[in-house]
């Protein structure tokens, strides 16, 4: 999960081994290079709220998915976090899924 994804969201995909880019010193990263130091890790998926990394990144030869969520604020990534799941879970190399997460009115 990058910076902007909330931490909680990690319970909900226990199936999953889930690593905070910040817990690898991946902070500061940009966009490619995040997903080249995931990929070069292992990691099959990239949770994040950034929006516009779809347009910056060519997936077509990558082997690592991205999933993005519509907002990041926990009290509505909570209530999608099983939306979240199933797009993490359906992920495939070099696929892009984007989850409606609606803001809090």
């Amino acid at each position: 999960m990058d910076n902007g994804v909330p931490r909680g969201l990690a319970r909900f995909l226990n199936s999953h081994v889930v690593e905070e880019a910040r817990s690898r010193g991946w902070e500061e990263l940009a966009n490619g290079d995040l997903i080249e130091a995931a990929e070069r890790a292992g990691f099959d998926v990239i949770v994040t709220a950034d929006k516009n990394i779809r347009y910056q990144q060519n997936l077509r030869t990558r082997r690592i998915s991205l999933i993005v969520l519509g907002n990041s604020q926990w009290p509505m990534v909570r209530l999608a976090a099983s939306r979240i799941a199933h797009a993490v879970n359906a992920a495939r190399p070099g696929s892009y899924a984007s989850v409606d997460v609606p803001f809090k009115e």
